[in-house]
């Protein structure tokens, strides 16, 4: 199924007028709606608690019928333009699948942390809005403007997308949960309360400061110790940057990267409020660095990771190799000698010769276990 779904829907030229981008709207959306309505008609089971309080069942059900309009619309511009109507036929059908399940409700019951959801409401929202943001960006202002939308790799890249947001829970059980159990009783309450008591801002300028010198070194570790960087090279294992190659994570790396996160956020007692915000902007600034942009910000660079920062990380171009592990601040690579800035921009990416890194989710997850040969 998935050598199906890379020969017919990966490095796929869509030129304007061969309804290629209508068919993939049709499908996107058409796939897109009709999770949708699944989500509207079991909401317990696929959507988080946490985020229950805040829907409002009459705007995400116009959203919903949005995108079902779209994906019908722009099936029947592909079926009307394309060699081949299958696809255009195919976002149809699920458009008219959603409209049908789409006429449920979301309730919005008390949140009970122990049940188990698949959350896949936030796999939904987050894909929708990212899309919109980051393909017309790459678009309008590419680094490499060859690159196509849908090209070699993103399916498995999707993939992982897909598990790091509907596994939520999964992700939360060996990295929250441990967290707490180990700290309760073992921190100062009046330390954490002088803590969450400080200006917002300030608790979001700490808790950059703080989580990035962890990563920083947790990440020089994936790629210095010879076992960890057979799994952090799954995430290296990409040759085309976007906003998508930032979700190719192994799970042991995004356990390990998530634990160190959180462990000195509990241990601080930084307000909720701080660490949502934090979540929320360096969960952006992580897919914006591995865009395809251009972008060079010749001052700002200096201060805050850019995608020319993080692309030099992921360059396999011998000066650029374990380079650049700060996730958010420069300032640490400068600090313990590991920044590399060049005035020309990274050209090759993917893992040296040396690791060869295996096509397919499976595979790669299996990659780190294997014996060298």
């Amino acid at each position: 199924m998935t050598d199906y779904l890379r020969e017919r829907f990966e490095d796929v030229d869509l030129t304007p007028g061969q309804g290629k981008i209508s068919a993939t709207i049709a499908v996107g959306l058409g796939l897109l709606s009709l999770l949708g309505g699944f989500c509207f008609l079991f909401p317990n089971l696929l959507t988080t608690p946490e985020f229950r309080a805040f829907y409002s069942a009459d705007v995400l059900r116009m959203v919903l019928f949005a995108g079902i309009a779209i994906a019908f619309c722009a099936g029947f511009i592909s079926v009307w333009r394309h060699q081949d109507p299958r696809y255009g036929l195919a976002g149809m059908i699920m458009a008219c699948m959603a409209a049908l399940l789409g006429s449920g409700r979301i309730d919005v019951p008390p949140v009970d942390g122990r049940s188990l959801y698949a959350g896949l409401d936030y796999f939904i929202l987050t894909l929708l809005v990212l899309a919109l943001v980051f393909i017309p960006m790459e678009r309008i202002y590419p680094k490499d403007p060859e690159q196509r939308v849908l090209r070699r790799g993103w399916i498995t890249d999707m993939k992982y997308f897909l598990f790091s947001h509907v596994g939520l829970q999964l992700i939360s059980f060996f990295t929250v949960i441990p967290i707490q159990v180990f700290l309760h009783d073992k921190v100062d309450i009046g330390f954490q309360q002088a803590i969450a008591s400080q200006p917002l801002w300030l608790q979001f300028i700490e808790i950059l400061i703080v989580v990035d010198l962890g990563s920083y070194w947790i990440h020089r570790a994936f790629h210095e110790v010879p076992w960890l960087w057979k799994f952090h090279a799954v995430h290296h294992s990409t040759q085309k940057m976007d906003w998508l190659a930032s979700s190719r994570l192994h799970l042991v790396e995004i356990v390990t990267n998530r634990f160190v996160g959180y462990l000195p956020i509990f241990v601080l007692g930084f307000s909720p409020s701080a660490v949502y915000a934090y979540l929320v902007f360096i969960s952006f600034h992580a897919i914006f660095i591995h865009a395809n942009v251009r972008f060079r910000f010749p001052l700002l660079r200096w201060v805050i990771a850019t995608p020319e920062f993080h692309h030099w990380h992921h360059s396999s171009e011998d000066e650029a190799v374990d380079k650049n592990y700060a996730a958010f601040l420069p300032l640490y690579d400068k600090l313990f000698g590991t920044l590399h800035m060049p005035d020309k921009l990274a050209a090759r990416y993917g893992t040296r010769a040396s690791t060869q890194v295996p096509e397919g989710v499976v595979q790669q997850f299996t990659f780190p276990f294997r014996r060298s040969s």
